[in-house]
C-alpha cells in the first residue's frame, strides 16, 4: 500500500511539474527568438503576391539594417502596402496601411549613402525626405540600375541618394510582378498606386537560404 501511495505521489509531482518544463522551453525561446532576429543578417518579407528574402548588409549599413530589423520585429510592416509603384524603376512600401493610412514611424536615422553601395537592380535601399538624414521605416526595391539615386561627389561637394543596405537573394520574379501591375491614383496620391492593394503581410528575419 505505501509503495502505491508513493507511486502515485511521483506521478501526482510529475503532473504538476510538466507545466513548469513546458513553461521554462517556451520561455527559453521567447528568449532566444529577439537576440536572433536583431542579429539576423537575412529577412523574408512575405506580400500577398509571394515572399522576398534579402541579405542585409549590416557591416556597411548598420544603422539602416537595424533600423528595418527594429521596425520588423515591431510589428510596423504588418499589412501594410506598396504604396508606389514605377514600372522597370522602384517598388516602395513600408508605411502605409491598404487604407492609406500612415504608420508612425520612429526618429529618423543617420544617412549612410556614402557607403560605397549602388542602387542597381535587386537592391534594397531607405526611402527618405529632403533631408539626407531623413530615412525611417519605408524603403524600396531598384529593378533595374538606377545611378541616378547613388551618392555622389562633385566639385560643388556631395550630391546625397539613397542609402543602399542589401539585396534581394529570393523573389526577384516576385519584386519584378509587383513592378508590373497597372496602377493609378489612390489614397492622396495622385499616381503609382497599385490599383489593386498589394500587401506586405509581414517581415522576419530568416537563416541564409541555400546556396548563401
Amino acid at each position: 500500500m505505501q509503495s502505491a501511495v508513493r507511486a502515485d505521489d511521483n506521478l501526482t509531482k510529475q503532473v504538476i511539474e510538466m507545466p513548469k518544463l513546458i513553461a521554462t522551453i517556451v520561455l527559453f525561446f521567447l528568449a532566444v527568438a529577439p537576440a536572433f532576429a536583431a542579429d539576423a543578417t537575412y529577412a523574408k518579407i512575405q506580400t500577398s503576391m509571394g515572399d522576398i528574402v534579402v541579405e542585409l548588409y549590416a557591416d556597411k549599413t548598420p544603422a539602416s539594417a537595424a533600423n528595418f530589423l527594429q521596425y520588423a520585429r515591431s510589428g510596423h510592416y504588418d499589412r501594410t502596402i506598396f504604396h508606389r509603384v514605377v514600372k522597370g524603376y522602384v517598388i516602395q512600401g513600408g508605411g502605409y496601411s491598404k487604407y492609406f493610412n500612415e504608420r508612425s514611424p520612429r526618429d529618423p536615422i543617420a544617412y549612410e549613402g556614402d557607403n560605397g553601395l549602388k542602387n542597381i537592380r535587386g537592391t534594397i535601399a531607405m526611402a527618405r525626405g529632403d533631408e539626407p538624414d531623413s530615412a525611417q521605416a519605408q524603403w524600396f526595391i531598384n529593378l533595374r540600375d538606377n545611378p541616378e539615386l547613388d551618392h555622389r561627389v562633385t566639385d560643388l561637394g556631395p550630391i546625397y541618394g539613397y542609402t543602399v543596405f542589401g539585396r534581394v537573394v529570393e523573389g526577384m520574379d516576385v519584386a519584378d510582378a509587383i513592378g508590373a501591375v497597372e496602377t493609378g491614383e489612390g489614397g492622396s496620391f495622385d499616381a503609382e498606386v497599385p490599383l489593386e492593394p498589394i500587401v506586405i503581410l509581414r517581415v522576419d528575419g530568416v537563416e541564409p537560404p541555400p546556396g548563401e
